[in-house]
């Protein structure tokens, strides 16, 4: 069941009358259709300005296909996107460049346009008044993120660690990139200069395990890293055999029918990779929901063994082995709920508030051996799950982000898929929200 509304907004004569009747009129959003690219911006105009990153961040928009441009719009419709450095601001007069740089142009970005500021991360060094900047730009992100995405445009920090602004390039190329369309009002933190590598064939040669692949998410994350070249070994429960073996037939992957609860899914793990797994995505996961006045001691455990303990115990045995080498990475699947919580979800927001605790741990323990862990933190996303959802729940759950419509399972597979690139390798602990900016746990 799709989005009515989106699909209305889709066509111009019909757009007009909703707007007119004061129906929500979500902006379609542009998505890539085409795998990793070095130059994947096409005759756009960008607006690149601010401190003493200018320059290389005006260098990373010309090396995807920008024109990065002053005033002057000759030749062009409006602005692709800004990208503004403020790693420089110190004190509360230097927000002023905010308003000065923003005001005169933010009107003409164009549709599903981006907008990217970098600033400082915290660190804890300087005074309050430093401290209070490096906020405000989140505050001031946040923000513009909901007045601009009525019409599809995002808009992003990167804070960075001094001396890790060679990190940079990988997360602000993906930001830039129509496959970061349902990432919005997102602080992403870059705390090293992480690895290098090609930006054409992103995974090229490399084994990546994805957990949950037999459909939804999973299946739409195992398909986006065969079309960037990666073997996928491709698990779920032996009850959807079927499935993942007709998966890894057409994506040229290897079917894993395993339960992650399995004591010895490890080792299975392991022998299917046959040599070192350079990803592992950590998607598969299970809803119990009921109040907890009326939830069993089956349901409650269930959902934590299968959403985090499974996960906890199978990654440090995989980290143990030496299954991951340097230069590798590990992306676990959060949700919303384990930002905020959610009603009748006690046992699922727990677990997934775990998994943004293990990533934040694993984030920095793994580091040391050049491993990048990261999370992902879907809203909500169009799945057979949210089909389900009575209308005007699902309505409400489209219409919260501040992009007025819910994401798809590519969305999310895109984010995964760039997390576990070389592009990722100098973030660390991060929780990357793919929700369009929704309210809940905002």
């Amino acid at each position: 069941m799709g989005d009515t509304l989106l699909s209305w907004a889709s066509n111009s004569t019909s757009r007009k009358m909703m707007s007119a009747v004061g129906l929500p009129t979500p902006q379609p959003l542009t998505r890539a259709t085409s795998r990793w690219c070095a130059a994947p911006l096409e005759h756009g105009a960008w607006a690149v300005a601010g401190g003493s990153l200018r320059d290389s961040l005006a260098e990373t928009v010309r090396g995807m296909g920008g024109t990065v441009v002053d005033d002057e719009l000759d030749g062009f419709n409006g602005l692709s996107g800004v990208v503004f450095d403020a790693t420089h601001f110190s004190s509360a007069e230097d927000l002023r460049e905010l308003h000065a740089f923003f005001h005169p142009r933010v009107r003409s970005i164009v549709k599903c346009g981006r907008v990217v500021l970098i600033g400082r991360s915290h660190t804890g060094s300087g005074g309050a008044g430093e401290a209070a900047v490096r906020s405000a730009l989140v505050g001031f992100t946040k923000s513009l993120s909901k007045e601009l995405g009525r019409k599809g445009i995002t808009a992003n920090l990167l804070t960075v660690d001094a001396g890790a602004e060679g990190g940079v390039e990988g997360p602000l190329r993906f930001l830039l990139d129509s496959r970061s369309a349902f990432v919005t009002g997102q602080p992403i933190h870059v705390g090293s200069s992480g690895h290098q590598g090609s930006w054409d064939g992103l995974h090229e040669g490399r084994t990546v395990l994805v957990t949950g692949a037999a459909r939804g998410i999973g299946e739409a994350t195992a398909r986006t890293f065969a079309a960037e070249g990666a073997r996928v070994l491709c698990l779920d429960v032996p009850s959807t055999v079927g499935a993942i073996e007709t998966l890894a037939s057409e994506i040229g992957g290897v079917p894993l029918p395993l339960d992650i609860t399995n004591p010895n899914a490890a080792q299975r793990i392991l022998e299917a990779a046959d040599g070192p797994l350079h990803g592992i995505v950590h998607n598969a996961g299970i809803t119990r929901d009921k109040t907890l006045g009326k939830m069993d001691q089956k349901l409650w455990d269930v959902t934590i063994e299968v959403n985090l303990a499974s996960v906890l115990r199978v990654t440090e045995s995989l980290v143990n082995a030496g299954a991951i080498p340097s230069g590798g990475s590990v992306v676990l699947v959060s949700s919303i709920a384990g930002i905020a919580g959610n009603t009748g979800q006690t046992n699922y927001a727990a677990s997934k508030a775990g998994i943004i605790g293990a990533t934040r741990q694993w984030g920095e323990s793994l580091r040391a051996d050049g491993i990048a862990c990261n999370a992902v933190a879907p809203g909500f996303i169009e799945t057979q799950m949210t089909d389900a959802i009575p209308f005007g729940i699902r309505e409400a759950g489209r219409r919260l982000s501040n992009l007025n419509q819910g994401g798809l399972p590519i969305d999310v597979a895109e984010a995964v898929v760039f997390l576990s690139s070389h592009g990722a390798s100098g973030m660390h602990g991060n929780v990357m929200r793919v929700c369009g900016g929704n309210l809940l746990g905002a």
